[in-house]
């Protein structure tokens, strides 16, 4: 599996090719009605039965390597360095410490280093979206009682 540092963005020619697998397998995917439909390989005549969530997993990639998006794929119980934990919620690394000292994160610690579930640290990162989400809220609804927001 890849590590998330070398992520790389799809090129053109992936990102067409992307965007013509999305569109067929999506309209794919809306007539299926088996747990684990079964594809043909074109070149090799090879029949595989693949499970309906890994083929929306797929179609999820297709989507966003069709947008150009850089694309990892990470199981939910890897754990990742404290370094990788800020660098995907966007932070310093001193900022995170403070964030697992303070049980903001949960974390182990292996000797001196601390580890981070990555499944914890996009739950984090989502309730954080969300606050941000109802402050931006609060703020809107305060600017319209004061009359400073024109509509």
């Amino acid at each position: 599996m890849k590590e998330i540092e070398n992520i790389e963005k799809p090129t053109k020619q992936e990102q067409k090719t992307a965007m013509a697998s999305y569109s067929a397998l999506a309209t794919v995917l809306k007539q299926l009605k088996s747990e684990e439909p079964e594809i043909e390989v074109e070149e090799t005549k090879e029949h595989i039965k693949i499970p309906i969530k890994a083929l929306r997993l797929l179609s999820d990639i297709l989507e966003a390597m069709s947008k150009g998006q850089p694309i990892s794929i990470v199981p939910m119980a890897a754990e990742v360095t404290t370094q990788k934990a800020a660098e995907i919620l966007g932070c310093s690394r001193p900022f995170l410490v403070k964030l697992l000292e303070e049980g903001k994160i949960p974390f182990t610690k292996i000797g001196r280093h601390r580890r981070v579930k990555m499944e914890d640290v996009l739950v984090y990162k989502e309730e954080q979206k969300k606050e941000q989400k109802k402050h931006l809220i609060e703020m809107m609804q305060k600017d319209e009682e004061l009359g400073l927001y024109d509509s």
